[in-house]
C-alpha cells in the first residue's frame, strides 16, 4: 500500500511532531510547521496524531496508487483531483490501484498536507520520522521516490470544517528572556504595529516587514547566546523581527521581544507572502489557559468529523443509483 511519486514540488518532506531532548546537541525537533494540521488528519482517518505526513509548502504533486489507500488532506486548501474530477479539501478519500491523485498550487496559506491510512511508514532517526533539512536528516521527497503506509486502511468519506488560519491574523505571545531590555514604547509600537510576512520564509524562521523604525533593545550588543525555541520572535541588528519556525537554530544571540504561543504557532507558519499579522503580549496565566483550550480543541477533533456528502453534480453515474425505492405519497 503507497504511492508512486510522478511529480513533487521543490520543498515537500515528510514530518510528524518532531523530535524531543536533543536541543543540547544543537538539534531543535523539526516537525511538521503547522501541528494542527496533523491532528486533523488524524480525525479524518481515525488514527494516531503521531503519524507522519507528507508537508507540501506551497505546491504539492502527481501520486499513484499501488492498492486500496486512503488519504486526507488538511492545513492550506490546494487545488485536488483523483484521476481529473476535483476532491474536497480537509476530507478524507479512498484511492483505488492505479488512480491517480493531482495536488496542485495552495490557493491560501503556505503548508498543505497528505496523509496516508497508519501514516507514511519513513525511517525513524533519533525517534521522529520527521526531515531536518538543515541538520540533513532526511531529504525532500523526489520523482520516483514511493511514499509507503503503514496500515493504508483508514476511515474515509469524512470531513472537517475548515479553520481560518491561513491569512495570517492576530498573534498571541508572551514575555521572552530579553523582553524587559525593550522599553515600554517600544513594546507598545510592536503590539500596535501591523506586519506583514516578508519575502524571506522557510522551515527556519520568517521575516516580517513592517513601516517605521526597527525594534532595538538596549545592550543588545553584550547579549550571550541562550537556548531558542520555535515561536520566538528575534531582532537582527537592524530591528527587524523574525518568527522562528521548527527548523530553527537551537541557540542565538539576538533579542528576542517576545514568543508566540504554541497555539498560534500553526496561524504564523500558515500565514502567507505577504500576510497581514498583529501581536498581543498576554501574561502567563492567560498563555496557559489558551494553550489548554487549544488542546482540549485537539481533542475535540475526532468528534467534529462529518460525512462527506456528494453534490449529485459530482456524481457521473447518477442514474444507476435506485432514488425512489421507499418512496411513499406525499399526501398521507
Amino acid at each position: 500500500m503507497s504511492l508512486i511519486v510522478h511529480r513533487i514540488g521543490p520543498a515537500c518532506t515528510i514530518q510528524d511532531q518532531g523530535r524531543t531532548g536533543y536541543l543540547d546537541q544543537g538539534l531543535s525537533r523539526s516537525g511538521a510547521a503547522d501541528v494542527l494540521a496533523l491532528h486533523e488528519g488524524a480525525a479524518l482517518l481515525g488514527q494516531s496524531a503521531t503519524c507522519a505526513a507528507l508537508e507540501m509548502a506551497g505546491m504539492g504533486g502527481e501520486f499513484e496508487a499501488t492498492a486500496p489507500l486512503a488519504i486526507a488532506l488538511t492545513g492550506a486548501p490546494m487545488q485536488a483531483s483523483i484521476d481529473g474530477s476535483p476532491i474536497v479539501w480537509n476530507a478524507s478519500h479512498q484511492l483505488e490501484p492505479g488512480q491517480r491523485l493531482t495536488i496542485g498550487s495552495v490557493l491560501q496559506g503556505s503548508y498543505g498536507y497528505l496523509h496516508l491510512g497508519g501514516g507514511i511508514d519513513a525511517e525513524v532517526i533519533l525517534g521522529s520520522r520527521s526531515a531536518h533539512l538543515t541538520a540533513r536528516i532526511g531529504r525532500a521527497v523526489q520523482v520516483g521516490d514511493v511514499l509507503a503506509a503503514t496500515t493504508g486502511q483508514g476511515q474515509t468519506g469524512m470531513k472537517l470544517g475548515q479553520d481560518d488560519r491561513f491569512a495570517g491574523g492576530l498573534l498571541r505571545v508572551i514575555a521572552s528572556f530579553q523582553t524587559s531590555l525593550f522599553d515600554t514604547d517600544t513594546l507598545t509600537r510592536f503590539t500596535q504595529t501591523e506586519f506583514q510576512r516578508g519575502a524571506r520564509a522557510n522551515r527556519m524562521g520568517m521575516q516580517l516587514d513592517s513601516t517605521g523604525a526597527g525594534f532595538a533593545a538596549k545592550g543588545q550588543l553584550n547579549i550571550l547566546s541562550e537556548v531558542i525555541t520555535p515561536g520566538d520572535i528575534q531582532m537582527t541588528g537592524t530591528g527587524t523581527p523574525f518568527i522562528l519556525l521548527p527548523e530553527c537554530q537551537t541557540t542565538g544571540g539576538y533579542p528576542r521581544i517576545a514568543t508566540v504561543l504554541p497555539c498560534d504557532l500553526p496561524r504564523a507558519a500558515q500565514t502567507p507572502a505577504n500576510g497581514k499579522i498583529r501581536f498581543e503580549l498576554v501574561t502567563r496565566e492567560q498563555a496557559l489557559a489558551l494553550q489548554s483550550a487549544y488542546d482540549a480543541e485537539c481533542a475535540r477533533l475526532p468528534g467534529r468529523v462529518e460525512p462527506l456528502v456528494r453534490d449529485p453534480h459530482d456524481i457521473p453515474d447518477l442514474l444507476s443509483y435506485q432514488l425512489i425505492s421507499g418512496m411513499i405519497s406525499a399526501t398521507e
